[in-house]
């Protein structure tokens, strides 16, 4: 995939900027809000839906979108990763998609002629797989299970494949209709497949955990059979005292009553 091809120099980047913006004492949570907020302006500006409009909405979407990276950068080189700073930093990412996608709604249902290739419903499917895409990945993190690049369209190439339609949508009005099927077609098939890779997982995390079981019942009868023959020697030789004692008070009661006869 995209993302796995430059994450890497993309992730290098992000720490060399890093470095130098944590000079500015920002915290990444602070950075997160600020990535988070720019895409108002650029939803905003590609409602507009003129030439000028999507490059510069486009270029604003991508911006916005590398704080995502730069936040992360920071709370690494400042030692500032925390819990909630992941869990903030995966919430407004959600929020920033849905922000995007709503400019793009207002763009199609601004004008009786704007929404003749149904980007309206497009735009709707969209976000509806992109949010799916990102619960089924929460979901399963939550049960263990990392899920983390699984998929054709993860979040990376869903904001690369917005900027490169609306900049093409300068020359070519079709572009950004074209990215909006890949990607409305792209989130709902990337969900499946993480659904398949949860199912999957799940099903040999559980067989492992079954067979755990099936493997401990029999030791834990043997240990039981065990402790049953040893438990009958050892009341015979709790027992083996008593009955001597009792044999012993007999003998003398015998001799007792023998001598007792013997004085009459």
């Amino acid at each position: 995939m995209l993302s796995n091809l430059i994450e890497d120099w993309a992730r290098g980047i992000a720490r060399r900027v890093g470095r130098f913006v944590a000079k500015s004492h920002l915290s990444p949570n602070a950075l997160t809000i600020i990535g988070f907020l720019l895409n108002f302006p650029a939803a905003f500006i590609l409602s507009q839906g003129q030439a000028w409009s999507w490059w510069v909405g486009g270029l604003l979407v991508l911006f916005a979108g590398a704080f995502d990276m730069l936040d992360g950068a920071v709370a690494k080189v400042t030692g500032k990763t925390t819990k909630f700073g992941a869990f903030l930093d995966s919430t407004l990412d959600r929020c920033s998609e849905v922000v995007v996608f709503l400019g793009l709604l207002l763009y199609y249902r601004s004008g009786p002629t704007t929404d003749q290739y149904y980007g309206s419903t497009l735009v709707y499917i969209a976000i509806a797989g992109s949010l799916l895409v990102s619960y089924v990945k929460a979901r399963a993190e939550g049960l263990g299970m990392e899920c983390k690049g699984v998929g054709l369209l993860p979040r990376p190439e869903r904001v690369l494949m917005i900027v490169a339609g609306c900049i093409i949508n300068v020359w070519w009005s079709l572009a950004l209709i074209v990215v909006l099927w890949i990607l409305a077609i792209g989130t709902n098939v990337t969900a499946i497949q993480r659904i398949w890779y949860v199912y999957s997982t799940a099903k040999k995390q559980d067989l492992a955990t079954a067979q755990a079981a099936q493997t401990a019942i029999p030791v834990a009868a043997s240990q039981t059979a065990v402790a049953a023959s040893a438990s009958p020697v050892k009341e015979v030789k709790e027992t083996q005292p008593e009955t001597a004692g009792q044999e012993e008070l007999a003998r003398k009661a015998f001799f007792f009553r023998r001598a007792g006869g013997g004085g009459r």
